[in-house]
């Protein structure tokens, strides 16, 4: 995530933890504070947008590594907005010992809404009797929570799927809906994974299926717009970089099959990795991802200390993802296209 971010003296916009940050002027014509990143007071990654009515939430994990750890994220937090430019700050929805056969890390999450339930599809690491990344699913009646464990089992575990590089392959689910009602789990670090979820949405509904994609490294997010199914994800060339890139591809079906149609978003400031987030809010697209340029406190940003922030994501006039430049200013700026 190597994003254009600049020193200076810049406002950014502040979130606290206790309610909503006041917008810079009740003018709509008079110019807002920097956008990014989103949240300045705790480092915040892997963000997660979800749409409820004219509310837009996010969710999180609260990275907290200090030094030179890597990864050390505890909870996971949710925020949200209704004009992209005051922020709510909603508190802690979920630990990853919430779901009681979980040991630690709460890595990537997404969440979705259903027949007016809330279900959070969540990475952690799972305790000695299944070791390895696994993901859990929990409920809620309300976007902010409290979520609970839905099932007090993991909904896909290391051991079912085929043997990877690695033990945490089973990472950073994305959840869709299809118009049909059916609803799709996708997921994987190095293998992407998928399959259907049972109407009840805390089980599969058939096998683990896996896709080829050129590059693929991790964090896959799945939306439609019109006609066309978008898979974009974390990307990387190691012959080239070790930083992740933001690919995507498109397909007609949501199983596929997938045509690569190339790199969007260059790498993240100050870190390898960047997790795509893509959501249509009031008419307009918006692309969510974290960086690692944020100091807060004696901590400066970097690899297990991000930042989320946003742009606007525009098509272009045959459907193609337009490319995405990572900016301070993000969507304060004025909306182009």
């Amino acid at each position: 995530m190597k994003s254009l971010l600049l020193s200076g003296c810049c406002i950014l916009l502040m979130a606290c933890s206790t309610g909503p940050v006041a917008p810079v002027s009740s003018d709509d014509a008079a110019p807002r504070a920097a956008t990014n990143p989103l949240f300045t007071d705790r480092h915040t990654a892997d963000p997660a947008p979800l749409v409820v009515g004219d509310t837009l939430y996010l969710y999180v994990g609260h990275d907290m590594a200090r030094g030179d750890e890597m990864f050390n994220i505890t909870e996971w937090l949710v925020y949200s907005t209704t004009d992209m430019a005051t922020w709510t700050a909603h508190g802690p929805i979920m630990k990853p010992t919430d779901f009681k056969w979980a040991s630690r890390d709460a890595w990537a999450a997404e969440a979705i809404e259903k027949d007016g339930r809330f279900y959070f599809y969540a990475t952690v690491e799972h305790d000695a009797t299944r070791p390895g990344k696994a993901i859990g699913v929990a409920v809620s009646d309300s976007p902010t929570g409290p979520f609970v464990d839905a099932r007090g089992s993991a909904l896909v575990s290391n051991d079912m799927t085929p043997q990877g590089p690695h033990t945490w392959d089973d990472i950073d689910p994305t959840v869709f809906i299809d118009d049909d009602g059916s609803a799709w789990l996708m997921w994987g670090n190095a293998n992407f994974y998928y399959a259907r979820l049972k109407p009840n949405m805390i089980e599969l509904d058939g096998p683990i299926l896996q896709a080829a994609l050129p590059k693929y490294e991790e964090g896959p997010w799945l939306h439609k717009r019109g006609d066309l199914y978008y898979l974009t994800y974390a990307s990387r060339d190691r012959s080239v970089s070790e930083d992740e890139l933001i690919s995507y591809a498109t397909a007609p079906s949501v199983t596929g099959p997938w045509t690569y149609r190339g790199e969007i978003s260059g790498p993240a400031q100050n870190s390898f990795t960047i997790h795509p987030g893509i959501v249509e809010f009031k008419g307009e697209w918006y692309f969510f991802y974290h960086h690692g340029g944020l100091t807060v406190g004696d901590q400066p940003g970097g690899l297990g200390r991000r930042a989320v922030a946003v742009e606007y994501l525009s098509y272009g006039e045959d459907g193609r993802i337009l490319p995405i430049t990572h900016t301070v200013e993000g969507v304060s700026r004025p909306r182009t296209r």
